[in-house]
């Protein structure tokens, strides 16, 4: 399938072909939810920690007469029903990471390309650079191409304009992560991936 590819001031500078493998799917959404609750689980530090009755500093001295009070029988005010007690059932320091296979992932990663590819949410640029790094004319060049929020993927050994590299830095709703290291969740939130095709200079 093949691409359009633009500039930064939305001019058209020729195509691009892109692998049906990875860009023509039909897109599973099962895949990409397994994907993205396993990366969601990686995530969690797991350092949730209640006290149970043991932990609780308080006396263990029991709470009143056994008989004649007229109320329940109480021993330590340590127990979970008291107010200050210990916890039950508390949360403790664990790991929530589950297991997902390396093939599983990959493909759900084309799949979730495959989905941008099909509504039509990636766009290639051909030159990453701006004249000024000014994050507002960054902006501006944005919104000439209608993005509003965007993920940009470069090749690996690409260089990139240091004034573009600068200017993107401040935009926190126009993150950047390398082509090879980007997972199904990086590419869910954003509007547009965009992507640098790694036989065009910049």
């Amino acid at each position: 399938m093949d691409l359009k590819v633009t500039t930064l001031d939305g001019k058209e500078a020729g195509s691009v072909s892109l692998n049906r493998e990875i860009f023509g799917l039909e897109p599973r959404p099962d895949l990409i939810q397994r994907c993205i609750v396993w990366q969601l689980a990686k995530r969690r530090a797991g350092t949730h920690k209640v006290k149970n009755r043991a932990e609780i500093n308080r006396t263990g001295k029991k709470a009143h007469a056994q008989k004649g009070t007229g109320g329940a029988r109480h021993g330590s005010m340590r127990a979970n029903l008291f107010r200050g007690g210990g916890r039950s059932f508390g949360p403790h320091p664990r790991s929530h990471e589950i297991d997902l296979p390396k093939k599983v992932r990959a493909l759900a990663l084309r799949h979730a390309l495959s989905a941008k590819a099909k509504d039509g949410g990636i766009i290639v640029v051909d030159v990453l650079s701006t004249k000024d790094a000014k994050t507002k004319a960054l902006a501006a060049q944005f919104e000439k191409l209608g993005l509003a929020s965007a993920l940009i993927t470069p090749p690996r050994m690409c260089r990139m304009a240091s004034s573009f590299s600068l200017a993107k830095n401040r935009s926190a709703t126009m993150p950047m992560k390398n082509g090879l290291t980007i997972a199904a969740m990086a590419i869910a939130p954003y509007a547009f991936p965009i992507w640098l095709p790694s036989n065009l200079s910049v």
